[in-house]
């Protein structure tokens, strides 16, 4: 609150004052406290502080696979890591890149428009050499992709698309596909100059070559899902894919796994010296085996099933007549008496 001066404070100030004993300038008001940022109509931010940090988030996860999967594919050391994650007008992005460079237009399906993966030369190059069998030096001239190169690249980059994919599952089941791949960033018009995106920097090290991959999104984009980059909901959604979608995942890369299975007629154990001895025609008689008692079919080393033997075509084959698991005690216990190894 503003203190008033009384008349006899306010004669004592013009008396000092017209005395000399005070000079006008020792009465400065007070300087303004408050933080004025400088706002650019023509450059608005549309990502929050929150949003550019769960973008962030999702893409560390994404180098971290991308590490994993070129490492592999290249048996060569490979570094991947977010570097930056800023925002800025699409002809700031452009201007900022060499030429030539890879630029793979990226569709984002089911998401509206494209974005661009962006790979520096130099990594382009060293990625090249160490898959015709060079040290992945890479070329010290800088020119645009062959056919061959090209095609190359086009399989590296959906192998990245694929890690993009999985990165991004809390957030939404994006299926990112390949387009096209351009050498001039000038052809490459996604959006107009002055809108906005997100742009995402990877320092990239392929042995001891150095250099960047860009991801850039523009708002169009990403704007039906921006009320999902937030924190709690990314919080949300990974405690909530850690049981559900998690558990699908598993199960569907277990679909894809081969185990043995075998049908066990009967086992008995014989010495060393009798196997040796074994001749063609000997006979082996099993223990607690009989004619038309079903076999064991083992998945693995666990016995699963029990079936009978017969043909088909020309090829020997089994049928599954019961499910171990599916036996009573009763007759467990009764199979098991009649030497049954369950």
């Amino acid at each position: 609150m503003t203190e008033v001066l009384s008349q006899d404070e306010i004669d004592q100030l013009l008396t000092a004052i017209n005395a000399g004993e005070s000079e006008p300038e020792d009465f400065r008001p007070a300087a303004d406290s408050r933080k004025i940022k400088i706002y650019d109509f023509k450059r608005p931010d549309k990502f929050s502080k929150e949003q550019i940090r769960t973008v962030s988030i999702m893409h560390e996860t994404f180098a971290r696979l991308t590490t994993t999967s070129l490492s592999a594919q290249l048996r060569s050391m490979v570094h991947v890591h977010v570097a930056s994650v800023d925002q800025l007008t699409y002809e700031e992005f452009i201007r900022s890149i060499p030429t030539p460079t890879t630029l793979a237009i990226i569709n984002m399906d089911p998401l509206k428009g494209n974005a661009i993966l962006e790979i520096d030369p130099a990594i382009t190059f060293s990625i090249i050499d160490r898959l015709f069998g060079g040290t992945g030096e890479g070329s010290k001239s800088q020119h645009e992709l062959t056919d061959i190169e090209q095609s190359v690249m086009e399989g590296i980059i959906v192998r990245i698309l694929g890690n993009m994919r999985e990165a991004w599952t809390t957030v939404i089941d994006l299926r990112p596909r390949l387009g096209q791949i351009d050498t001039n960033p000038q052809f490459a018009q996604i959006v107009p100059p002055t809108e906005m995106v997100v742009l995402v920097t990877l320092e990239t090290k392929v042995g001891d070559v150095e250099g960047m991959m860009n991801f850039c999104i523009p708002y169009l984009t990403i704007e039906p899902i921006i009320g999902k980059l937030s924190a709690q909901f990314w919080y949300s959604s990974v405690r909530r894919n850690a049981t559900s979608e998690n558990l699908n995942v598993l199960k569907e890369k277990l679909a894809t796994v081969d185990v043995n299975v075998t049908a066990e007629i009967g086992k008995i154990n014989v010495p060393v010296r009798d196997v040796l001895s074994l001749q063609v025609g000997d006979v082996i008689r099993l223990y607690n085996t009989r004619i038309g008692d079903p076999y064991s079919l083992n998945i693995g080393s666990r016995k699963k099933f029990l079936c009978r033997p017969g043909i088909i075509g020309k090829k020997m084959a089994v049928q599954i007549t019961q499910k171990i698991a599916e036996l009573g005690q009763e007759e467990f216990e009764e199979l098991a008496s009649e030497g049954e190894e369950l």
